[in-house]
């Protein structure tokens, strides 16, 4: 890259650093965007947008099977698990390279790596050696890294039995039964598709409600309709203990000072906390 001056850094393609630069160069100003994965962020490739995809397919196939409700007479269809989920990933596909058309179009420089702070004016690139691969100055450095799953401690991810949303979106086959941990909108998301296409899903909440931002009128609407659905729902709950082994995992909860054991080894552990990580303190590398 010959010119390694720019009026303003973006480190972080999501959509809050995508809109923010193309905004930027359309107002006339010079600039870069740093990204360490697929343009687009977490909300384009891991989340917000393929997760749509795999509830449109939880619908479709919910209405299939209760096509007599309205008139139709629907007969030997079947659920394609590897299918619902390919399609999920080339949705997220053509969306990050229609962000890349218009970082192209508006003349934006886009770099892989990490970005890290050198001083107010200077970001250094690094790759995944920790190696410098490049060093920008600019006016100009907006920070919007993302949020990224988190581990509660004792519920460590291992991306086999204990999984992130990043893992549950692209399985090879339907678990028999999962927890999910964390009951927002991720944790919600993936428990209802998982629980329509058949996996028994139990949710445990901490706080006193699912999605617990959200207004109480909605949340209890959200629960009758997920009982009716079968999925088992502990609010109020914190995980205590977990322990795996061959056949599975098993968890422990605390509700109200009581303990109790989840009644069935689970086959998978949805770790759904989402933490937003923008400067590791042991290293000023952004994440």
């Amino acid at each position: 890259m010959a010119d390694k001056n720019f009026d303003l850094v973006v480190i972080g393609s999501g959509p809050g650093g995508y809109v923010a630069a193309i905004r930027a160069s359309q107002l006339g100003n010079k600039v870069a965007v740093i990204e360490k994965e697929h343009v687009g962020g977490i909300c384009l490739n891991w989340g917000c947008i393929p997760t749509k995809a795999l509830l449109k397919s939880a619908e479709v196939f919910s209405t299939l099977k209760n096509a007599k409700k309205y008139g139709f007479t629907v007969e030997n269809f079947s659920l394609d698990f590897e299918s619902v989920i390919k399609r999920s990933r080339q949705i997220a596909g053509r969306m990050s390279k229609g962000v890349q058309f218009l970082f192209k179009k508006n003349n934006i420089t886009v770099i892989s790596g990490k970005g890290k702070l050198v001083d107010k004016n200077t970001v250094a690139v690094i790759n995944d050696s920790e190696d410098v691969i490049e060093q920008l100055t600019a006016k100009k450095i907006i920070i919007a890294t993302g949020a990224r799953p988190r581990s509660i401690p004792g519920v460590e991810i291992d991306r086999k039995k204990i999984i992130s949303s990043k893992e549950a979106m692209s399985l090879e086959k339907i678990p028999e039964s999962m927890i999910v941990i964390g009951a927002g909108a991720i944790g919600i998301e993936f428990a209802y598709f998982y629980q329509s296409l058949g996996c028994q899903v139990t949710v445990v909440e901490m706080l006193p409600s699912i999605l617990p931002i959200e207004d109480k009128e909605i949340t209890d609407i959200l629960v009758r309709s997920f009982k009716r659905l079968k999925m088992k729902i502990h609010t109020g709950s914190l995980v205590k203990e977990v322990k795996t082994n061959e056949k599975g995992i098993k968890v422990t909860i605390e509700t109200e000072g009581k303990s109790q054991n989840l009644s069935k080894l689970s086959q998978l552990i949805i770790q759904a906390s989402q933490g937003v990580r923008i400067v590791n303190h042991r290293s000023p590398v952004l994440v």
